[in-house]
Order: structure tokens, then sequence, then C-alpha cells
């Protein structure tokens, strides 16, 4: 265990903090969450390298600099209330839980959920609740909230949840093309909503009703 955690302390050093995130609660989580966690098995061993791996039903888990990328910028508070599209296999999640109030995240593979479920179960983040469902018609039972993140690549921000981001509320997600996406910031205040862009990145689809059609992507 001591060199899993070394290895992620230098996964963190060398693949994130070097590549500018600076964001101390985001490094902090970064250390603490163990990524090996969250991977099959047999790709334990990679666990730590800055790059997207497989977990089965034709989806990753994101590269570690993206995650802590995406969720400096997200600069999650800790009286937040996050809504995450797309648990995949719980990762980013799981750092969302360090750092927000609470956390809501919507999956549309059950099987995926259910292992993200237990993820959170045994790191003992009872501050997370996962759901099967479409995310791409967020979650307004528990809307709205302080921090949206969607965690797939999008044609366009779904209308739902920009309405379900609070005033004063942020939502990171990749947009662009079924290969290829930015990151894209929305800020939401009294007056409307503000886009920026930031950089390269390549997501699986966000497939769903406000999202990719899923017999585009098969």
């Amino acid at each position: 265990m001591a060199e899993l955690a070394l290895k992620r302390d230098r996964m963190v050093e060398h693949h994130i903090a070097r590549r500018g995130v600076r964001d101390p609660r985001v490094l902090d989580a970064m250390r603490k969450i163990p990524r090996h966690r969250f991977v099959p098995d047999h790709l334990r061993p990679q666990a730590y390298r800055d790059s997207a791996l497989p977990i089965g039903s034709d989806q990753t888990i994101s590269q570690p600099y993206v995650v802590a990328r995406m969720s400096e910028l997200l600069a999650v508070d800790a009286e937040h209330t996050v809504l995450e599209i797309g648990s995949g296999s719980g990762y980013q999640t799981a750092i969302l839980g360090l750092l927000a109030r609470r956390v809501y995240s919507l999956e549309r593979i059950s099987d995926l959920a259910k292992q993200a479920i237990g993820r959170m179960r045994e790191l003992g983040l009872d501050n997370v609740k996962v759901q099967t469902f479409d995310g791409t018609v967020g979650w307004s039972e528990f809307a709205p909230f302080d921090r949206i993140l969607v965690t797939a690549g999008a044609p366009a921000p779904p209308k739902p949840l920009l309405d379900q981001l609070a005033v004063g509320g942020r939502m990171v997600i990749p947009e662009g093309d079924r290969q290829t996406q930015r990151l894209v910031v929305y800020d939401k205040d009294r007056r409307g909503v503000h886009r920026r862009l930031g950089e390269e990145v390549a997501f699986v689809p966000l497939i769903g009703r406000h999202g990719w059609d899923k017999r585009e992507v098969d």
C-alpha cells in the first residue's frame, strides 16, 4: 500500500501539478483517492500513469490530469452541491465527494453505476448519491445545483442542465464532435449564461435525450 501511495504522489507531482493545476484542495483530493481501485484488476499496474483506461461497456476512466483540470475549473467550494453527469467507474465522483458538501451523480449504464455505488461505500463517501438515469435531463429533484460537471463529450450543452444550474453557479462540459472536444465553462448570473472555452480533450460521447443519439455512435 505504501508503494501505491508513493505512485499516487508521483502522479500528482509529475502529471498534474507540473502541468499547471494549482488548487491545493484538488491536489489533496487526487492524493487521497486510490485510482487503482477504480480500474479493472488487470490494469491496476497502469493506474497511476497519466492516461485514460478502459473500464468496460465501451467507457473509460479519464486521465488523471483531465480529472484534476476539470475539478479545478469547476471551482468547488466545501458548501457546494454538485451534479455530475457520467459516473463511470466513480473516480471523478469520489474526487468531487472530497471537495463538495453533496454530490449527485447520474450514470446511464447500470453495471457501472452499481460498481460506483460500491466504491463510494468502501471509501466512506456518504455525501455521494449515484443513480442510473439519462444524465442529459439532469436531476430536477435536487436542483438547483451550485456546480455541474459533465464527463462525456456533448454536441451542445443540454438545456435541462443549464436550467438546473443555480444563479452564481458553474458548469464544465466537453463540447465538440464524437472524437474531439474542448472544455467549456458556463457561468450563470442574473443576466444569463456566459461561455468560456478551455483546452482540447477527448471523451466518450454523451448519449441521451439531449446529447448524442445512441444509434449515431454504435
